[in-house]
């Protein structure tokens, strides 16, 4: 029978020798994967760091050679046969994977929570109605749902934004401040070893309500450095703008009111895609004049830190839109809680952020990881992962879902798909097994006809508070059972056997160390507090 590194061989051999490369995106990474699929082998590590590794590499090679429509629409097998995997741009989740997961939600929740936020939950689908028209362009990109015989069209939530809004609406609220983490859908052409999919998760704060100017809007810039600096993402900037005074800027350089949208977009390119090719854009498909085009990049090259704001606000030609005028003032107060947050270094004013959602009203911004950043001028984005957190004032949207109410907004959204990339990545490098359960003592019998005294002390651990657990064999073999403590990092093993039975004790084994102490079965809660204390403090050690 074929062992994995028998079966590695062939793959990596097979990929090396037969897998035409055809799309230049992919190529390299699977490249690197097949090189680190053979270093492991070389090293003899580990089956299942060998089959993680392995299970990667082909990952990256359905996404390379199934053949599917820009769209990413597939046709069902017409053979009978089931398709053993998941939609395109969807994944499953490894238990190790999960690990991460649920650490970086800790984090992220943790911090919501510090800002005094409450949390709610909305349907995965609304109304087509709700969602339409909020998104621009980005709007094809919405699941729409087969209409199953009622008479209410319904697509999948595009984002938790626009929900939000309407259930400030729907229940008539004044003001709220919120968090909200759940999946959201998008009909988008998926990179997944960027982390952009179809089906991904969002982790939203936001403040509704009329408050002083920028207040909340600080907050949220603030809450956002904190997690990313919790989250050990590496360097990162946050990009700052303001959606008023890009119009205004389009305003003075001869953009008709019309163009403003499509403009808009064009600009939020120039964060992935070189000038020449935005202006190309800008001129043979939104229609707008060379010498347009050309004033507009006079504008959106500028970048800076708050002073920045003092060499706009001396643009007379500018400071003449009274909109440029407002945004620059809520610009200097915005640097200037940020400056008292002490966070303005990770800060930069950066005229070329558009965001490219219509509902935005004012400031916007958005966090960047400066060692995935994508670079324009070299033109490879392998390792791009786009931004990673994001967000901005939207007053307006609440009103277009109910005219009687208007209610200002501002909030941030956590890209954790893209974090939980890197967070993957770094997984890999490192080669550090992750503990995937929680289980702290396992109990074990080296006899034969033991398993109701392991189901009784189970029920005693688990009474008293310990996370428990035990072979499902009736006649486990001893050695399976410290096997399987080493295997799933389970660093205590409680032993109860015929002697200690007779005498009413019962072992307490260090796995690790394979130092036994016998204790009385009366105090064997307080002994296991002592030594899974000892445990912990070797592990910060």
């Amino acid at each position: 029978m074929a062992t994995n590194s028998d079966s590695t061989t062939s793959l990596t051999s097979a990929i090396a020798t037969s897998l035409t490369i055809t799309d230049n995106d992919l190529s390299g990474l699977i490249k690197q994967q097949v090189d680190l699929v053979r270093q492991l082998k070389d090293e003899n590590a580990s089956n299942e760091q060998i089959q993680e590794a392995v299970d990667k590499l082909l990952s990256l090679i359905n996404e390379l050679v199934t053949p599917q429509a820009a769209t990413g629409e597939e046709e069902e097998a017409t053979d009978g046969k089931i398709q053993l995997k998941t939609p395109r741009g969807t994944r499953d989740y490894k238990p190790a994977h999960m690990k991460i997961r649920e650490q970086v939600f800790k984090i992220i929740t943790d911090c919501f929570k510090q800002h005094g936020a409450e949390t709610i939950d909305t349907p995965v689908m609304e109304l087509l109605q709700i969602l339409t028209g909020k998104y621009g362009e980005d709007g094809k990109l919405i699941y729409e749902l087969k209409t199953q015989g009622g008479t209410e069209k319904l697509a999948l939530r595009y984002d938790l934004t626009v929900p939000f809004a309407r259930y400030i609406a729907q229940n008539r609220l004044a003001n709220m401040k919120r968090y909200h983490i759940g999946k959201v859908y998008r009909r988008d052409n998926p990179k997944m070893t960027r982390g952009r999919y179809r089906e991904f998760y969002q982790c939203d704060f936001d403040i509704a309500g009329s408050y002083d100017s920028m207040v909340a809007d600080a907050e949220c810039i603030k809450i956002v450095i904190e997690i990313l600096d919790k989250l050990d993402v590496g360097s990162y900037k946050v990009y700052v703008s303001h959606r008023k005074l890009l119009d205004a800027i389009f305003a003075v350089c001869g953009v008709p009111d019309s163009h403003f949208r499509p403009i808009s977009s064009a600009v939020d390119k120039l964060d992935k895609t070189p000038w020449d090719d935005v202006r190309k854009e800008m001129i043979d498909e939104k229609g707008l004049a060379p010498e347009i085009a050309d004033k507009i990049w006079g504008y959106v090259q500028m970048h800076g830190n708050a002073d920045l704001v003092s060499n706009l606000q001396a643009d007379a030609q500018l400071t003449g839109q009274e909109s440029a005028k407002g945004a620059l003032k809520e610009l200097g107060t915005l640097f200037h809680y940020l400056t008292l947050y002490g966070v303005m270094d990770k800060v930069v004013f950066d005229l070329k952020l558009a965001r490219g959602l219509d509902y935005y009203t004012g400031v916007i911004f958005e966090a960047v990881l400066t060692k995935y950043q994508y670079n324009p001028a070299l033109g490879d984005d392998q390792m791009a992962v786009g931004s990673v957190a994001g967000g901005g004032r939207y007053d307006e949207l609440i009103g277009k879902l109910d005219p009687g109410q208007q209610v200002p907004c501002v909030g941030a959204s956590i890209g954790v798909e893209r974090i939980f990339a890197i967070k993957e990545n770094q997984m890999a490098e490192t080669k550090i097994k992750i503990k995937t359960i929680e289980t702290e003592v396992y109990v074990a019998s080296p006899q034969k006809n033991f398993v109701d005294e392991r189901i009784k002390l189970c029920s005693y651990l688990w009474a008293n508070g310990f996370k428990a657990e035990m072979s499902f064999k009736l006649d486990p073999k001893i050695l399976d059972q410290f096997q399987y403590c080493q295997a799933h990092q389970v660093e205590l093993c409680v032993i109860i056997g015929g002697a200690e039975l007779a005498a009413g004790t019962v072992k307490i084994r260090d796995v690790i160390t394979k130092e036994e102490f016998e204790v009385q079965r009366d105090q064997l809660a307080d002994q296991l507090r002592f030594y899974l204390e000892k445990v912990r403090q070797r592990t910060i050690e």
